[in-house]
């Protein structure tokens, strides 16, 4: 009995301390399993991170190109300076050099480099290869080099709020540089060295390369050429208008792209103020798609379209125009308030008289005319492939009234961006919206991706386009017929001038001049939107400030394609003869506007007053004929 109880104890203890080591086998299995297989790539890093130090190489960001291949943006191969204070030998001799070869403070640079707390400290952030050669030559122990890159814009302030800017890590913070970033940016790559886990690199240690990978080549839909001739003339215009600030576009008026955008002033992107938080903002915003304004007579573009498409007007209509309209018990003056009397639809555009497109608006209704408008794209985003856009301002149609209607009818009382203006224009001279776009193509090893305009809505019939582009031709060409604008070619335009409002209130003093114009009429290709910003040198009428400027934009582009201009043969020639302008200070309007049209010199008023008391040409200054003079009364 006792040895039975002796055997069976045995077998029972042997059974025990079996199972413990299976149990204990499959433990360790367990943990080798998650060592080796689940956590093995995890544990495999923090070794490496253990005994190498790494180094990162900077995958290149990719570059940005001009609709011609022409470059806008690149960058190219720079050095972050490191230190590791466990390896410098004399940190007096490195602080001294390095804050005198690369401009730093020396008692910062001195803490950096006897800092031994960790393992590398950062000194100095895209130096330049001249500089990065010089202190490999000095061969300084524990001061070692990082590749990385930085931007580079060779046209320095060329569409700086378009092109935007990066980070100092390379990182796209504004514009298109944002916009685009991660098929801009590369892959990082880096240089692995053995080294102890106080940093200190091995005897025979080896070091290990992972090449970066350079980021996308975007192509814009920008021409590098019209985007000089835009900026130019908007540096020209805000310097000789005295304005705040001036905005310009040239659109691809049948596919939506941007050829040039411009916003003045600008600042050089190879020299950021990112001390100055404040003018860095202002100045790189592109406030042509993220500001609003009032667009004033430019808007009755679409009044006019929204009623020819009603069929509720036609060209020949008559209207009568005292200088003003009664609309819910209030008088809403024409700027001419003496009144344009009786006129023609075609007459009364290009005279801009309010009064039509106030009788054109309420017999639209709101219903229809706000169909419209959301039809062109007023009131929402144009879906540029930019941030920060702005849809603008409408009032609800539920709470408008005549009065509000009779307002925005010709363009007061509704806020809109100068992207949405030109981009619905567009649509309507070719009677199809789509969305403005800057990006043409993507390319990445030798793969390229190329980008449509997404099409939005048809906008009017073809007869309603052709009458607008007529109308808008009348508008820049002298009644005898001759191409006077640009002689020679066929172009339209109309001409804004609007108030601007602060705290709700009519700015004293403030306005935004404006044209918008297109070129050919007959089947147009390019349309331009020009805005100056509150002018102060004393003109302000869209007709005297912006258009001689969008003139000196059509000039430039028809020299830069080769067009040539139609041949008018004597009648051109006399066109282009030069008149001394006369002195008309002091007479009455009547004696002074008879003067003016004897010698074929267009006028414009501001004032009530009976006498001329300054006019904006200069006597004796030479203009061509069909000029226009403002004259104040």
């Amino acid at each position: 009995m006792s040895l039975k109880y002796t055997t069976f104890s045995m077998h029972k203890r042997i059974l025990v301390i079996g199972i413990i080591i299976v149990f204990l086998f499959f433990i360790m299995f367990v943990k080798l399993f998650c060592v080796q297989i689940i956590d093995g790539k995890k544990l495999q890093t923090k070794a490496i991170s253990q005994w190498t130090r790494d180094v990162s190489l900077h995958g290149l960001r990719g570059d940005i190109l001009d609709r011609n291949g022409e470059v806008l943006a690149v960058s190219h191969t720079s050095y972050d300076v490191f230190s590791r204070g466990v390896m410098i030998k004399d940190a007096e001799k490195a602080a001294t050099f390095l804050s005198e070869l690369l401009g730093l403070d020396y008692e910062k640079t001195l803490q950096k480099v006897q800092d031994k707390s960790v393992s590398e400290r950062l000194i100095k952030t895209q130096v330049p290869f001249e500089k990065a050669r010089l202190i490999l030559e000095e061969n300084i122990d524990g001061i070692i080099l990082g590749e990385t890159s930085s931007r580079y814009y060779p046209y320095g302030n060329l569409l700086s709020s378009v092109l935007g800017y990066c980070t100092i890590d390379n990182v796209g913070q504004s514009g298109l540089e944002a916009y685009y970033n991660s098929y801009l940016c590369g892959i990082d790559g880096a240089s692995y060295t053995e080294s102890t886990l106080t940093g200190m690199e091995l005897s025979n240690a080896t070091t290990t390369f992972v090449e970066g990978v350079k980021g996308s080549t975007i192509c814009l839909t920008i021409d590098l050429t019209m985007q000089q001739i835009l900026q130019s003339v908007c540096e020209q215009a805000k310097m000789e208008q005295q304005a705040k600030s001036v905005q310009a576009i040239i659109m691809d008026a049948k596919n939506g792209e941007i050829l040039a955008m411009a916003n003045e002033p600008s600042l050089d992107l190879n020299n950021l103020p990112r001390d100055d938080l404040k003018t860095l903002l202002e100045q790189s915003k592109n406030s042509i798609i993220c500001d609003v304004y009032e667009p004033g007579s430019t808007f009755k573009i679409f009044t006019t379209a929204a009623a020819l498409e009603e069929g509720i007007t036609n060209l020949e209509e008559r209207f009568y125009d005292p200088g003003y309209r009664i609309v819910d018990g209030q008088k809403i003056k024409c700027w001419k308030t003496k009144g344009h009397g009786s006129e023609t639809l075609v007459e009364g555009f290009a005279n801009s008289c309010n009064s039509v497109f106030m009788d054109l608006g309420l017999r639209l209704g709101k219903e229809r005319l706000y169909s419209y408008l959301k039809k062109f794209g007023i009131g929402s985003k144009t879906n540029v492939d930019f941030s920060g856009e702005s849809a603008g301002i409408m009032m609800g149609e539920s709470v408008i009234k005549n009065v509000d209607l009779a307002r925005i009818s010709f363009g007061q009382a509704i806020a809109i961006t100068p992207i949405q203006m030109i981009s619905s224009v567009s649509g309507i001279l070719t009677g199809k919206l789509f969305e403005p776009r800057f990006i043409k193509s993507i390319s990445s090893g030798g793969i390229e991706k190329e980008f449509q305009s997404e099409f939005r809505a048809n906008t009017v019939n073809h007869k309603t386009s052709q009458d607008i582009l007529f109308m808008m031709e009348q508008v820049v060409s002298k009644n005898d017929g001759l191409y006077s604008f640009v002689p020679g070619f066929r172009i339209g335009g109309k001409t804004g001038t609007a108030q601007k409002y602060e705290n709700g209130h009519i700015a004293k003093g403030k306005y935004i001049s404006s044209f918008v114009g297109c070129y050919p009429v007959d089947d147009p290709q390019y349309t331009i939107l020009l805005c100056v910003n509150e002018p102060g040198a004393g003109q302000y009428y869209g007709s005297v400030v912006a258009a001689p400027y969008a003139k000196q934009i059509f000039s430039s582009i028809f020299e830069y394609l080769g067009l040539e201009p139609m041949n008018l043969s004597e009648d051109l020639k006399k066109l282009n003869r030069t008149i001394t302008v006369p002195n008309v200070v002091g007479l009455s309007l009547t004696e002074a506007a008879s003067i003016l049209k004897s010698m074929k010199l267009n006028y414009e008023v501001d004032g009530e007053e009976s006498f001329v008391l300054w006019q904006s040409v200069p006597p004796g200054e030479m203009m061509f004929e069909g000029g226009i003079i403002l004259l104040k009364m």
